[in-house]
């Protein structure tokens, strides 16, 4: 078994309101200096909101934190492809407010990531190379959308990540990152939407997902799942295969980060317990 201390250090994905409200987190968060990801920028009702009062209210939050700090992006209703400009307009204001909130929250230190969900979906894979295909489409709204989400995130040295959802075929989303050229977009990965992906509509395994992102994947929402829906449950309770995803990731030239995305965050210490009985994370 690997030694504990060389084991990759798991962080977790919360609400501000969850780390004043459930008991331990905070401990757990601090404790190990864990990285993290807020999700006070996702609901519908903060779009209208002073963002960067989320973002200072965060910073005064995470005051003593030394791990990394990152955000899930908006995404309901938000699609980072959508045709139509008058829209796009809009999903470009949230995204920019978002990378503002976090600047906002992580101002002199590392703003180490944002979350985008990816453009492919179920429909898509189905209809690669009939009269229906739309992969060239797909990518070329994408940077219609971000072009300037991208710009800006260079400049505050922010790393936009998607993340897969539906997607079928895990190379696709590389190869729109690697098309941005830049540093500032790379890869996430799910492992219970890859998984589910697996069971439900026959994609690869959630270690090939690893494998097909292989240098460009920079985060992974870590959560367990039957395969068969969105799970979120704690690790250990569903049947994902986690020393076969543990074995892609070491074989990484870098160890992407590592974040606890669980339905009931209070499962996190548990999660982080169960893979450290693994010999896989702590």
């Amino acid at each position: 078994m690997t030694h504990v201390n060389s084991l990759p250090v798991l962080g977790v994905a919360l609400t501000l309101e969850d780390l004043e409200g459930v008991e331990g987190l905070r401990d757990f968060v601090f404790a190990a200096d864990r990285d993290v990801e807020l999700r006070d920028f996702i609901p519908v009702d903060a779009l209208g909101r002073d963002w960067r009062e989320i973002g200072r209210r965060g910073r005064r939050a995470f005051a003593g934190h030394r791990g990394r700090i990152g955000i899930h992006g908006p995404y309901e209703g938000l699609m980072v492809d959508t045709p139509d400009p008058e829209v796009r307009a809009i999903v470009q204001r949230r995204f920019l407010a978002a990378l503002d909130g976090l600047a906002e929250m992580a101002e002199g230190r590392e703003a180490a990531h944002m979350v985008l969900h990816s453009p492919y979906t179920t429909w898509h894979s189905h209809n690669r190379g009939t009269e229906w295909d739309d992969t060239e489409g797909i990518r070329a709204r994408t940077h219609a959308v971000l072009a300037p989400v991208v710009a800006r995130a260079e400049a505050l040295g922010v790393t936009l990540v998607f993340e897969n959802c539906e997607d079928m075929d895990p190379a696709e989303r590389v190869a729109l990152a690697a098309s941005f050229d830049t540093g500032a977009v790379a890869v996430s990965l799910d492992t219970g939407h890859a998984h589910y992906a697996h069971g439900v509509t026959g994609a690869p395994p959630v270690d090939a997902f690893v494998r097909a992102a292989g240098a460009r994947l920079a985060h992974v929402h870590v959560q367990d799942a039957d395969g068969w829906g969105d799970r979120h449950w704690q690790i250990g309770r569903g049947n994902i295969p986690w020393h076969a995803v543990f074995a892609a990731l070491a074989a990484l030239p870098e160890m992407p980060r590592l974040i606890l995305e669980l339905a009931d965050v209070r499962g996190a210490p548990a999660s982080a317990r169960w893979l450290e009985g693994q010999g896989l994370a702590r």
